[in-house]
């Protein structure tokens, strides 16, 4: 059996649906939300290597080079931001951090 296109397709639209079924069910916990946001950003990186591949052109591979650097970017200043309020909140439950707000 030979994997296809279609085969890693379906991988990243089930990891892709399963990203926005993890945001939409879990409002509560911060750290949820933001695996939730990675795991989405893996979905779409899948699919751009699967087409990358299959077309024969780099330029996929890498646009993913690119996404991967600001999602680690963004996971450091996502975590620091959870660490702080943390700290100041003794809590991360997203209804509780209303300092935000305007």
């Amino acid at each position: 059996m030979t994997v296809t296109l279609g085969h890693f397709l379906s991988l990243g639209a089930m990891l892709f649906a399963l990203s926005v079924i993890g945001i939409f069910l879990n409002r509560k916990n911060l750290i949820i939300l933001l695996m939730a946001i990675e795991l989405m950003l893996l979905a779409v990186n899948t699919n751009f290597v699967a087409f990358s591949y299959y077309l024969g052109d780099m330029h996929g591979q890498i646009f993913v080079f690119f996404i991967l650097t600001v999602a680690a970017a963004e996971s450091a200043i996502g975590l620091a931001i959870l660490v702080l309020l943390f700290r100041n909140k003794s809590s991360i439950n997203v209804d509780e951090l209303n300092t935000l707000k305007g």
